[in-house]
């Protein structure tokens, strides 16, 4: 649920992980007492990717009019998230701040470089 996870309650946080598969659970005050304590948060705009990007394949193959077999979808999807929470992960290890803020750098940065190939900026 939206919020669940606020300064009130952040400092009692026993887990070492945590996934968020809701949108919003985690105030941004208890991102920032759970990252201080050393949990890891992998945040909702990551873990939550997956349906995003499968309904960008459907629009792709609606394009192209050509469909994938539900194995091809997992493998690809499988692909995409793996390399996406590795990049997230890379620049969290090297930045040092919490995985909610490197993963919106990333992105940012993302759309930065693929402006930079099409003459943009």
């Amino acid at each position: 649920m939206e919020t669940t996870i606020t300064e009130k309650n952040a400092g009692k946080v026993k887990a070492q992980l945590i996934v968020e598969l809701a949108n919003g659970p985690t105030t941004p005050e208890a991102d920032k007492i759970m990252h201080e304590q050393g949990i890891f948060v992998c945040p909702d705009v990551l873990a939550n990717a997956g349906g995003v990007t499968v309904s960008y394949f459907e629009w792709v193959q609606n394009r192209q009019g050509y469909y994938w077999t539900t194995g091809e979808v997992d493998e690809r999807l499988k692909r995409v998230m793996g390399e996406a929470f590795h990049d997230v992960h890379q620049n969290y290890t090297q930045y040092k701040v919490d995985m909610r803020t490197i993963a919106y750098v990333t992105a940012v940065k993302k759309i930065v470089d693929a402006m930079r190939a099409l003459g943009r900026i």
